[in-house]
This record gives structure tokens, sequence and C-alpha cells, in this order.
């Protein structure tokens, strides 16, 4: 299964329509916006848009329900085109067009020229999707990835006009952008309160589905706060992975539009489904409202997202961390690592940590903290509730605001197991003391960094999902985050030995990128 963003990229062939279709090529497209340069298709004045007009035999049975929501609610969907310069295919550079199955196999420096050849002229790259009015001079909520980068972007409206667009403001953490059309009088959508959304309630997806318009699905909330793998969606390192997810059949196409409730308030703006085929197979997922709300606010304020962040890399908690930790449920987010000049770790936060809530408000995953900080603005300091091995704790930590992204580049992993080599007792794992010469073939590149080196995990031991070849243990971590440092295959073995059910430690590998000293904390249950 892989995540895919719904956007529907269109090509200058039939077989390549096809193939964005069937393979579900289409998705973020890079181009770049320019000042609108056309005026409205129609050339008339903009006008009040209304509901149809009942029909014979309307207000009966058949008349409830979806039926009325989708009336009231249809003629504030509005379809997008975005249009932008060609991309030139290469593997550096994403793949392009290239379905991702087929992208590693194109050798480095390699690029995919367009039709047209070298010296002719490629076609232009377009790509469609949804969006909904929010304001009746033409305000737009939409995904980030539908118009990300556009050289054009045209907005068709229910009754057919057609208006240039230009962007007041994109994230790309969230995956929410705001547009703007010159057109008065039009009809909207109110913003409903994602957080009184239960699971098993029906909903309403309205969008323009592989380019057919106002098409109406529906469905119920399968689950809420989804994230895990989902945060692979985004490019940003920030990125929120916070979704309800729903039945109603969503595909390409449908990026940006409405998640509405029986009440026609929107509740979240689809955007990704989950499927092997880049097509509907009963997974989609929505940008929660609450979300969109404060990104709307901020896009009016500053043209931007200014993001407050703790500074910290966290990860869901497994049983294994809570049994650690001494709490008695599984919730929460687990500190893994931090930032450079992390404010959470100044204010006291160590690895291993587990944050349980934010200003007397429970946490109970990744998307749940990643929620609830983004509703807070950098400057302002929140008070962190924390489990530690058995102990408890609170921490107040001065958010700041995020800096500009880095690109990283993710390294492979490779090691094979060397003969001298000590295994670890019941943890699965062989290891060896980090000499300089091992730290320089493992790609250590922190000479501070001492411990020792996973050179084997074994298929059946209850390290492996958890250690990979190439970690270098550092530390033993016991009860309140008391750190012990490991330097012999004996220490380790001792350690794992004498620990009850679980054992924690804090490992380094460079390649992993998890917070700026490349260290996180990994718990391994060894009762398994």
């Amino acid at each position: 299964m892989r995540g895919t963003l719904l956007s529907r990229a269109t090509a200058s062939t039939a077989v390549r329509v096809v193939a964005a279709t069937v393979l579900g090529v289409g998705g973020t497209l890079a181009f770049k916006y320019a000042p609108a340069q056309i005026a409205s298709m129609t050339g008339q004045t903009p006008a009040t848009l209304t509901a149809p007009a009942a029909t014979p035999g309307a207000g009966g049975p058949q008349d409830s329900g979806f039926v009325k929501i989708a009336r009231q609610v249809t003629p504030a969907v509005v379809y997008i085109e975005n249009e932008g310069a060609p991309r030139v295919a290469s593997r550096d550079n994403g793949g392009g067009d290239v379905p991702p199955g087929l992208r590693d196999l194109l050798p480095r420096g390699f690029q995919l020229v367009p039709p047209g050849g070298r010296g002719g002229r490629a076609p232009i790259q377009r790509s469609s999707g949804s969006g909904f009015i929010v304001s009746s001079d033409g305000e737009i909520l939409t995904n980030n990835h539908v118009v990300e980068d556009a050289n054009r972007l045209l907005v068709t409206l229910y009754d057919r006009r057609i208006y240039p667009a230009r962007v007041i403001g994109r994230d790309p953490s969230t995956d929410v952008a705001l547009i703007k059309i010159d057109a008065t009088g039009l009809p909207t959508l109110p913003l409903g309160d994602d957080a009184a959304v239960q699971v098993g309630q029906p909903v309403l997806a309205i969008g323009a589905p592989l380019g057919l318009r106002s098409t109406v699905t529906s469905g119920i909330i399968s689950a809420k706060e989804r994230g895990g793998d989902l945060s692979n969606l985004f490019s940003s390192q920030l990125a929120i992975a916070d979704f309800l997810q729903t039945d109603a059949v969503i595909n390409p196409g449908n990026s940006g539009g409405p998640l509405l409730d029986m009440d026609g308030r929107v509740i979240g703006i689809n955007s990704a489904i989950e499927s092997p085929t880049g097509v509907y197979a009963g997974y989609g997922f929505a940008v929660p409202a609450s979300i969109a709300r404060i990104a709307m606010d901020q896009f009016h304020k500053y043209g931007r997202v200014r993001r407050a962040i703790l500074g910290v890399s966290i990860t869901d908690v497994k049983a294994e961390d809570a049994l650690a930790a001494g709490m008695k449920e599984i919730r929460g987010a687990l500190v893994s690592g931090f930032q450079e000049g992390s404010p959470a770790e100044k204010a006291g936060l160590k690895q291993g940590d587990i944050i349980v809530s934010v200003d007397n408000k429970p946490i109970s995953s990744v998307a749940a903290l990643q929620r609830t900080i983004y509703g807070y603005q950098p400057g302002q300091t929140v008070t962190l509730a924390y489990a530690r091995y058995g102990t408890q704790g609170t921490a107040r930590v001065p958010l700041q605001e995020a800096p500009p992204e880095k690109e990283t580049v993710a390294a492979n992993d490779a090691g094979e197991p060397r003969s001298n080599a000590t295994p670890a007792g019941r943890l699965g794992v062989s290891v060896e003391p980090l000499t300089p010469e091992l730290a320089t073939q493992a790609r250590v590149t922190n000479s501070s960094i001492h411990g020792l080196l996973v050179s084997e995990v074994k298929e059946t031991g209850p390290a492996r999902g958890h250690l990979i070849e190439g970690d270098v243990i550092v530390a033993v971590i016991g009860r309140g985050g008391v750190q012990r440092q490991i330097t012999s295959g004996a220490q380790l073995k001792d350690a794992v030995d004498n620990a009850p059910g679980v054992i924690s430690l804090l490992v380094y590998n460079s390649r992993l990128s998890v917070g700026a000293a490349g260290t996180r904390v990994v718990n391994v249950p060894l009762n398994q």
C-alpha cells in the first residue's frame, strides 16, 4: 500500500493520460504562478449563486439527508487547473511522470527528454484538483499540492464561469493553500468542528475525481488522527500527518475538495488515498478543518504560516515504550531526539521521555501533539507533562519559530557481520567495540561517540525491527532516565540479562537523521 496525493496530472497524448490515471502517476507538479493575465472567459459580472430550484416532488423522503446537503453545498465547490513549465524526469528530481516503481532504475544523472526533444518545444504540464469557496469575494481553500508553483491557475465555478486565480498563501507541512479569484457574491461553505467528529458518522466528499466535476460520494468517518507513514506524502520535514480517514470514494482530482458532515459544514480537505494502484481502494484521507482554519488565519496575517516548534524528533509510543516509562496506557509522543538549539532540550526534556499532555490537554499520539503545537505561535510558552522511566515531571517550554528547512539526503545502509563480533545474550544482536577503523566503515561522523557497533541483527531476535546493522549502542537508560555508558559486549549482556521486560538503549546512527546529535532512544521488548 502507498499513499498518493490526489491532484490529477494530464498530458499531451491519450496514452499518457491513461498511464497517469491507471498508474497513479498524477500528484504534485512543480510550477510557479504568475499574475493573472486573462479575464473571466465569460466576461460576465459575478452573480450570487443559489442552490438549484426544487424539482417536482422535492421535499419528500427522497429529498432528505444526502440529497439535501449535496444540493446546498455543491455550488460552492470549484474545479482548479494548474498549468506550468515542462518537467524533465530524472532519478534526482523525483522522476517527473515516471511511475514510482521505475524511478530507482534510472541511472544517476539520467534525464528523460520530454516529447518534442531537446531542441523542440515540450508540452505544457497540466494538473487539476478541487477547492471550495470560503468567502463571498472569492477566497478558496484547497491543497498545497494542487497549486504548488503554478505558472497559471484557472478556477471553474459551478456555473462554468472561469477565472484566473492567485495564491494568497500555502503551507507544505499541512498541504493547505488559500487562493483568490476576483469575484463577488459567491456561495460559501463554513468550516466545522472536526474535534466533535465521531468515527462512524456519515460524510460527503465533493470534487472533480479524474476530471469529473461536481462529483458527490458518501461514506463514513473510518478513523481519526491517522498519521504514521502518511507523513511520507509531504516533502516538508515538519509535515503534520494528522488525517481524518474516510471510506467515501475519492480519486485523483478530488484533492482540495471538501469532506462534509450532515449539516453541510466542512470537516476536512480531501488530500490523499492509500492504494496499491494510485486510484480508490477503500481508504481516503482529509486534512482536518481545524488545521485548515489555523493556516488560513495565518495566511491572512503573514502570507505564510509562522510555525511554532518544540525542537524535538518524536515517534508514536509502542507497548515497550510505555512499559519502560512505567505508564499504564500506551499513548503520548516519544522524544527520540532533539534538533540543534532545541527549546525543549534546554527546558529539561531528555531522549526517551514520553510527552503525555500540553497545557493539560492529553496527548494520545504524534499526530495529536503536532496538531496541538500547530495551534500556538512562536514565542508562546507551553507546559509539557512527561513520563520518564518510572517518574513523571513537567517542563515549561518557550516555542521557537521553525527555521528554513534543509534538504536531507538519505544514505544506503550497508554492513556485513564480522567474525570478531560478540553476541549480546537474549537481545539477539552481535556487537563489537567501536574502533576508529570501524567508525570510518560505519560512517560514524561524530568523533565523540563511543560504544558498541551492531554488526548483526538476528532474524528471530527481539531486536529485529528495533535495531539495524550499523547502529552504535551508546548507553543503557535506567529509572528516571539515568544513562550508563556501554563500552563492552559483557556490559551490554549484563544489562540485558538484568532487564525486566524491556531494555532502553541510547543509539547513534547519523544516517537516520534523528535529531541534531544523530541519536535516538530504542526500547526493545525482551519477552517475545
